[in-house]
């Protein structure tokens, strides 16, 4: 039997508390492990060992930092705002948490003789507690770099937050062809639509290529790392923080990983249902192992993308998300609208709605007029154009004309 809304709520006290120490202790485990299966990714694709002293294959390596970490020296900047410094790391980790509330780990098992959905709780409109506390989690960035006081981590917390809403907005409307396809914006509902192989990811291709790239634009990671990029801006956001502070921000952010890859498996990829399986095999505590292993795949791709792929330009990367990916989502929506309006009034019809409708789109996308760039003028134009009085301008050889005390030497040197 697949877990309802009707069947949220109505757990007693100490199993709600179970369920939210063991969301605490997954998010924790993950983080320590997805830390290690980077590095030993990232070393393998380079061609080295990678951590291998601190427990097997280097497994406790995380930990250890963790523990490092937690006894370095807090330093606080002088000119920082104390009370909004401390509460940003706050503000980020706490969004991180909450927003992996919602998510299916599987279907009904038995806790000490209690019955219960292998979920924390699930609302009608669950998916949008993701987005909302995602939205939330970009003031603990922008004010952790107002609240230091600098300059780099000042301009790291802007840029993070300007990349945060660009992404998040076209990850926002990539969910949308979900819930116009399931009906529901509950989690468990949503991953019931699911269960007969009927996975998202296929039936809404595009929603899913869009949901992924956003995703990683909107965790700040290679090759959208820009907020954090080690060339221009130092750290970014968190230059000053050290010790735990530094810690819960680190936290964060590869909690927000694992939330963004569990949403993905929830709404596209079927969620703790694992196809061309038994029945059995999708019953019980069965399901957290699925819902586990396609987390840890998703998680791979993030580690792959690191590994690959060059960082964008900033500019590439805004114009990317605001003139590409929302374009294309909004235009995905009303083509899925259009198709789903032809199959409720007239289905016999339906398929030469459709094909008329992507011959439209591709018409549109081949013959749509775009602007061509103008030719830049040449240098010997510019310097032309150049009023009298301006600022100075090499010379057009590129040769650094001879000082005078080179001059006057050479002079004496012919003299004599």
């Amino acid at each position: 039997m697949n877990p309802t809304l009707a069947d949220f709520g109505k757990d007693v006290w100490w199993i709600v508390l179970i369920k939210i120490v063991a969301v605490f202790v997954f998010l924790v485990v993950m983080t320590l492990f997805t830390i290690w299966y980077e590095r030993r990714v990232v070393a393998r694709m380079q061609v080295r060992p990678g951590p291998n002293r601190h427990g097997p294959f280097g497994l406790l390596q995380s930990l250890a930092d963790g523990l490092k970490l937690a006894f370095k020296e807090d330093i606080m900047p002088l000119k920082a705002d104390r009370v909004v410094f401390f509460l940003a790391p706050v503000i980020s980790t706490v969004c991180a948490f909450t927003a992996f509330a919602i998510m299916p780990f599987g279907p009904f098992v038995s806790i000490f003789g209690q019955r219960t959905p292998l979920q924390l709780t699930d609302i009608p409109v669950a998916v949008l507690l993701v987005l909302a506390t995602s939205g939330l989690g970009i003031y603990g960035i922008v004010l952790s770099g107002w609240a230091s006081g600098s300059t780099y981590p000042l301009l790291g917390g802007l840029r993070s937050s300007a990349q945060m809403i660009s992404y998040e907005v076209a990850m926002g409307l990539s969910i949308v062809a979900v819930f116009m396809s399931a009906g529901t914006m509950s989690t468990s509902e949503i991953v019931t639509k699911q269960a007969d192989s009927n996975w998202y990811a296929i039936l809404l291709l595009p929603s899913f290529v869009i949901y992924a790239i956003s995703a990683v634009g909107e965790t700040n990671r290679a090759p959208f790392d820009l907020p954090e990029a080690e060339s221009e801006l130092v750290g970014g956001f968190h230059t000053e923080y050290s010790s735990l502070k530094f810690a819960l921000f680190f936290l964060a952010e590869y909690i927000n990983m694992v939330t963004v890859s569990g949403l993905a498996v929830t709404l596209f990829l079927g969620g703790w249902r694992m196809p061309f399986l038994p029945d059995w095999l999708n019953q019980g505590w069965w399901g957290a192992l699925w819902f586990t292993i396609k987390v840890l795949i998703l998680l791979f791709m993030f580690v792959w993308l690191r590994g690959t792929l060059p960082r964008l330009r900033y500019d590439q990367f805004m114009k990317f998300g605001w003139k590409v990916l929302i374009p294309a989502n909004l235009v995905w929506i009303l083509v899925l609208a259009g198709v789903k309006t032809v199959n409720a009034h007239a289905p016999q019809q339906r398929w030469y709605w459709i094909g008329g409708a992507f011959a439209l789109v591709l018409l549109a996308a081949i013959f749509w007029p775009s602007k061509k760039d103008s030719p830049k003028p040449t240098l010997e134009q510019e310097v032309a154009a150049r009023p009298a009085g301006s600022f100075p301008v090499p010379p057009l050889d590129l040769q650094v004309p001879v000082s005078p005390r080179a001059q006057r030497i050479t002079a004496e040197r012919e003299v004599v």
